[in-house]
């Protein structure tokens, strides 16, 4: 497929949208709803909303055109044994890691805190990388998916831009994969962590990937709605 040109920072990028894949960091109700860790910690959760209604849109799209479509979540092992207990232990939150609470135990896998979102759940066919770090590479087999597939372009989107959206960009780089994050579908509970976040990423000559937005992604698609063949 020739390739498509999308607009971003700090320069329009062509990509090839039969290697390319969106995917979707975290969007976990343990971040974005009252009673997560995300609140624990002291956090406006209603700050992340913002992004929720863009990426829904770039999902639809992105599902119309037949994009792999990845999804991942933050979480731990019931027995807590994939846990550091530098991270358990860290910061003051009103409950930590494993803690009982109004969603099920905080971060742990199979709880309902622990789960996607409804207005963003994954459907059938759709990889959910489960992660015990910050980045979604770390510990988990999300660079042996993306290279079976062939994929060499990320959409990304998520929560939060400076801490698992930025983590996960520079683990991508490092690994050869050309990153767009896209501003409006991604988010922080502090927002000039978010623009700074994203500055991060595009600057010197976008050292770490690209940052677009909404609006180009789905121009893109709307023009070349058939991105694989399978």
């Amino acid at each position: 497929m020739a390739k498509t040109i999308i607009q971003a920072e700090p320069e329009a990028l062509p990509v090839d949208l039969s290697r390319t894949a969106l995917i979707i960091i975290d969007m976990q109700r343990d971040f974005l709803e009252p009673g997560g860790f995300g609140e624990t910690l002291g956090n406006d959760v209603s700050l992340l909303h913002r992004a929720v209604g863009p990426t829904k849109k770039v999902l639809a799209a992105a599902r119309e055109a037949g994009m792999l479509v990845i999804h991942t979540r933050e979480g731990h092992r019931p027995d807590l044994t994939d846990a550091p207990i530098a991270k358990v232990e860290r910061g003051k939150p009103s409950l930590r890691i494993g803690a009982p609470g109004p969603m099920g135990r905080i971060l742990i896998r199979g709880e309902a805190g622990h789960d996607i979102i409804p207005d963003l759940y994954p459907i059938p066919g759709e990889p959910v990388i489960d992660k015990p770090g910050k980045g979604a590479f770390y510990a988990t087999d999300l660079d042996a998916l993306l290279r079976n597939f062939g994929i060499q372009y990320l959409l990304v989107c998520g929560v939060t831009t400076e801490v698992c959206v930025n983590t996960s960009v520079r683990e991508a780089n490092d690994r050869g994969y050309r990153c767009i994050v896209l501003a409006d579908c991604c988010a922080s509970y502090f927002p000039e962590f978010h623009e700074v976040g994203l500055a991060m990423i595009k600057a010197q000559g976008a050292i770490f990937g690209w940052v677009s937005s909404s609006r180009a992604v789905l121009d893109v698609l709307a023009r070349q709605p058939a991105v694989r063949s399978a």
